[in-house]
C-alpha cells in the first residue's frame, strides 16, 4: 500500500496544480477573448476525446447513451455498427456509471451473448462469449493484450467496454492465453474531454464503501494537451459472510493532438486484496447429481485464505500523418504483476449431504509483459472503389515466474452447507512443491509475432463494404522445470489466418452482412505441460441483419464456430474431436421514446462435442454452455419536474451440464436487478445519486459452470466446477461535479 499512497499523493498534488493552472488559464483567456480575431480563431477549434491517439477519436454515443454507434474493429480502427460485417457492442461510461458497475464483469451482465464465470482454482473473472471462454488476462487495453490486472479489472480504469463477438485473430492477433474463439474484449482508456472535470464519487454496499476521484483538463492555445487523473479506494466486508475485499488504484492518461501528430499515454497502479473469498466447488469423480444450491450469503471458505494482486502497467500510442491519405502508427504496452495467495479449494464428494475435502495450496506468480504494434494506413481510390489499406506488425512477450506448494497429502474434511473451520495447516513437507515460494523462478516464456495486411473497401456510394485480409502468426513458448531443472520443452508454430467480411446496405438504415474469419490459439497442453498439441484454427462462418435509425438499433446473427478438444488416453495426450457451437443472437438498443431506453436481447447456442472417438461423449453438450440465455434492460425517466430515472434488468440463463458425458445437469436461473438515478444540484455543484438492488429476490443459484480441459483422463469423467451466485446487494453512490 506504500506504493499506492505515494502514487495517489503525487497524483493529488499534480491534480491540484492542474486545477490551479486551469484557473489562471481561464482568467487569461477571459482577457484575450476581448480580441475579436482570437475569438474567430477559437471558433474553428474542435477537440474530440481520443482513446487511442487516433484521428477519429471515440465513436459517438447512440441514442440513449448506453452504447456507442460503433467501435474498434481491430487493425481497421473505428467502424460504425451498421457498416461492419461483425457483431460489435460498445458500452459507454454513462452506462457504467448508471449501473454502478465495479468491474468488466458487472458491465457485461447486460450482454445476452456473454456470461461471467470464474477461472479454475482462482478468483479471475472469465467471460463466456458465444459459449467460449475468454480469460480476463486475454482482454485488450487500447488494442494491446494482457497489460491490465490479470484477475480483476476495475471500471475506474476505462471509458468503454467493446465486445466483438466471434473469432478475431486477423483483426486483433492471437491471444496469449489461447482465448478469443468466441469473441474479444477491448477496454478504452479515459481521456480529457472538452470541458474541465472535477468529480468525486462516494458509495457503499452497506457492508463496505468506496471513494473515487476523476479530474481532467485540457491545456494549450488550441487545447491540444489533455490530462486525466483517476484514483479510487474500495474496502470493507462484502455481502458474503466473513468475506473481505479491498482495492486501491491510481491512473493517469495524457494526450496530445496536433495537426499531424497525435500522442497518448497511460500509466496505472492497482492493488487488489481478497480475504476468505468463497472458492469454486469442484465436483468429485464419484458425484452422480448436482448438489443443492447454497444460501447465497453463506461462506464455506477457510478464514485464513487470501489472494493478493499488485500491478503496474502502461500503454503508449503515436500516430503521424505522412500525407493527407497516409498515416503511420505505433504502440507499446507493459505490465509488471505480482500475485500471492493461500487457497483451500473444495472438492465435493457427496452431493446429498455436501461433504467435501480441501487441502492448502499456496502459490506466487510474477508476470512481466511487453507488447507492441507498428503499422501504416492509407486511403486509395481505384475508379469507383475506395480502399482503406492497412499493414500491421505486432509482438508480444510474457515472462512468468512461479512457485507453489500443494499439501495434497493433508486433506481436511468439511461441508459446503456446514463448513468446518481450521487453523491454517502447517506444511513442512508438502507432497507437491516447486521453486521457493518467496523467490519464484522463470517457468514460462510466451512470445507471439504476427504480420497482417488488409483492405476495407467500399463501392456504390458506400452501399457495399468489403473487409478482407490475412495475418501470418507465430506462437512460441519455452517451458522451464521447477527447482532449476532446466528447459522442458519449446513450442514454435506458425499459421496464416485469412478473413473476409461483406456488408451491403439495402437502405441507409438496413444492412445485411456475412463473414468468414478464423481464430488461432496455442494447442491444448496436458496436465503436466509436457505435451502441447499443434495450434488450433477455429473457423467461424456468420451471417446477419442490422437495423438502425436515429432512435433504435437491432441485429440478428447466425454463427457457426468450432474449437479444439484434447484428452489424455493412456499415456498419450491427443486431439479428440471438436466442440462445435452453432447459434442465433438477437440484440436491441436505443430509445423507444424520450423517456424510455432499452438494452437487451437473447441467444440460442447448440454446443456439442463432435468426433471425439468415444460414444459417451459424441453428440453430448459442452460443459457450461446454456442453450438459451436472455437479458432485458430498460430505463424510464419519470414524468416529473425532477430528473429521476428508474432502471431494471432481467437476466435469464438456461440449464447447462457440468460433465462432458452430460450426467450432471445444473438448473436454469433468473435474477432481477432494480435501480434509480436522481440528478440534482447542490448550490453550484451538479450531483447524481444512484441506488441499486442486485438480485432483488435473493435468488440462490449456481451462477456458472467451468471446466479445466487439461484434467481429462481415462479414469475421470471430466466433471467441471461450480460457482455460487452473489446474494442480494444494495448499493448507493453520490457523484459530485465541482
Amino acid at each position: 500500500m506504500a506504493k499506492l499512497k505515494s502514487l495517489v499523493l503525487m497524483m493529488s498534488s499534480f491534480s491540484t496544480f492542474g486545477i490551479a493552472h486551469a484557473e489562471l488559464q481561464e482568467s487569461h483567456n477571459d482577457q484575450v477573448l476581448s480580441d475579436q480575431q482570437h475569438i474567430e480563431k477559437l471558433s474553428t477549434i474542435t477537440v474530440v476525446a481520443s482513446a487511442d491517439a487516433s484521428q477519429d477519436g471515440l465513436m459517438p454515443d447512440f441514442a440513449g447513451g448506453q452504447v456507442a454507434s460503433g467501435g474498434r474493429v481491430g487493425i481497421f480502427g473505428n467502424q460504425k455498427n451498421i457498416d461492419t460485417p461483425f457483431n460489435l457492442t460498445s458500452y459507454t461510461s454513462q452506462y457504467i456509471q448508471e449501473r454502478q458497475a465495479k468491474s468488466v464483469g458487472d458491465v457485461l451482465k447486460a450482454d445476452p451473448s456473454v456470461r461471467v464465470g470464474r477461472g479454475f482454482g482462482n478468483f479471475q473473472e472469465n467471460y463466456y462469449i458465444r459459449g467460449f471462454n475468454l480469460g480476463s488476462d486475454d482482454t485488450a487495453y487500447n488494442g494491446l493484450y494482457s497489460i491490465l490486472p490479470r484477475q480483476y479489472i476495475p471500471t475506474e480504469l476505462f471509458e468503454r467496454v467493446e465486445v466483438l463477438k466471434g473469432a478475431s485473430s486477423f483483426l486483433n492477433g492471437a491471444m496469449p492465453g489461447s482465448g478469443g474463439i468466441g469473441g474479444a474484449i477491448n477496454l478504452l482508456p479515459k481521456r480529457a474531454g472538452n470541458e474541465p472535470l472535477n468529480r468525486v464519487t462516494v458509495g457503499t454496499d452497506f457492508n463496505g464503501g468506496y471513494i473515487s476521484s476523476d479530474v481532467s483538463r485540457r491545456f494549450g492555445e488550441d487545447q491540444q494537451f489533455g490530462v486525466r487523473l483517476n484514483t479510487a479506494y474500495h474496502g470493507g466486508d462484502t455481502a458474503v459472510d466473513d468475506e473481505e475485499a479491498s482495492l486501491g488504484l491510481a491512473s493517469i492518461g495524457l494526450d496530445y493532438r496536433g495537426d499531424h501528430l497525435r500522442l497518448s499515454g497511460d500509466m496505472g497502479y492497482v492493488n487488489n486484496r481478497l480475504t476468505a473469498t468463497r472458492p469454486n466447488i469442484t465436483l468429485g469423480t464419484g458425484i452422480t447429481t448436482i448438489p443443492s444450491t447454497i444460501e447465497s450469503s453463506k461462506n464455506f471458505a477457510q478464514k485464513w485464505t487470501y489472494s493478493n494482486e499488485e500491478d503496474v502497467f502502461g500503454s503508449y500510442r503515436a500516430e503521424y500523418d505522412l500525407t493527407d491519405t497516409l498515416t503511420a502508427y505505433a504502440a507499446y504496452g507493459f505490465r509488471h504483476g505480482e500475485e500471492q495467495n493461500s487457497l483451500a479449494g473444495l472438492t465435493v464428494n457427496n452431493a446429498v449431504n455436501g461433504n467435501a475435502t480441501f487441502y492448502r495450496f499456496d502459490n506466487t506468480r510474477v508476470d512481466m509483459v511487453n507488447t507492441g504494434e507498428i503499422g501504416i494506413r492509407g486511403k486509395v481510390e481505384t475508379g469507383l472503389i475506395k480502399h482503406n489499406l492497412v499493414l500491421s506488425a505486432s509482438t508480444f512477450q510474457l515472462n512468468t515466474r512461479n512457485a507453489y506448494f500443494m499439501d495434497w497429502g493433508n486433506q481436511k474434511n468439511t461441508n459446503i452447507y456446514h463448513p468446518i473451520q481450521y487453523n491454517q495447516p502447517v506444511t513442512i513437507n508438502p507432497l507437491f512443491k516447486g521453486n521457493d515460494i518467496d523467490a519464484p523462478k522463470l517457468t514460462t516464456r510466451t512470445r507471439l509475432r504476427s504480420l497482417a495486411i488488409g483492405d476495407n473497401l467500399s463501392a456504390f456510394d458506400n452501399k457495399l463494404i468489403v473487409m478482407l485480409g490475412g495475418r501470418y502468426q507465430t506462437i512460441m513458448q519455452d517451458n522451464y522445470a521447477y527447482d532449476n531443472k532446466g528447459k522442458t520443452g519449446t513450442y514454435d508454430e506458425s499459421k496464416f489466418t485469412p478473413a473476409l467480411g461483406i456488408t451491403y446496405k439495402i437502405t441507409p438504415e438496413v444492412s445485411v452482412y456475412a463473414n468468414y474469419i478464423e481464430s488461432l490459439a496455442k494447442g491444448l497442453s496436458n496436465a503436466t505441460g509436457s505435451v502441447t498439441l499443434k495450434p488450433f484454427v477455429a473457423e467461424q462462418k456468420e451471417i446477419g441483419l442490422k437495423y438502425e435509425n436515429e432512435r433504435l438499433g437491432a441485429s440478428i446473427s447466425l454463427f457457426d464456430i468450432d474449437k479444439q478438444r484434447g484428452i489424455q488416453q493412456a499415456d498419450r495426450f491427443v486431439d479428440a474431436g471438436k466442440y462445435v457451437h452453432r447459434g442465433i443472437e438477437l440484440n436491441t438498443y436505443g430509445q423507444i421514446s424520450d423517456s424510455l431506453k432499452v438494452l437487451g436481447g437473447m441467444s440460442w447456442i447448440d454446443a456439442k462435442q463432435k468426433n471425439t472417438g468415444e460414444v459417451k461423449y459424441d453428440g453430448k453438450k459442452e460443459v457450461g454452455v446454456p442453450e438459451f440465455q436472455a437479458n432485458l434492460g430498460a430505463d424510464w425517466k419519470l414524468p416529473v419536474s425532477q430528473d429521476i430515472s428508474l432502471n431494471a434488468q432481467l437476466t435469464y440463463t438456461g440449464s447447462t451440464y457440468a460433465s462432458l458425458d452430460n450426467r450432471l445437469k445444473v438448473n436454469d436461473w433468473t435474477t432481477l436487478d432494480l435501480g434509480a438515478s436522481y440528478k440534482t444540484q447542490f448550490g453550484q455543484t451538479p450531483t447524481t445519486f444512484n441506488f441499486r438492488i442486485n438480485n432483488v429476490f435473493d435468488k440462490d443459484y449456481w451462477s456458472s459452470v467451468g471446466l479445466y480441459d487439461n484434467i481429462n483422463s481415462a479414469g475421470n469423467t471430466n466433471n467441471g466446477y461450480l460457482v455460487v451466485g452473489q446474494p442480494r446487494t444494495f448499493t448507493f453512490s453520490a457523484a459530485f461535479d465541482f
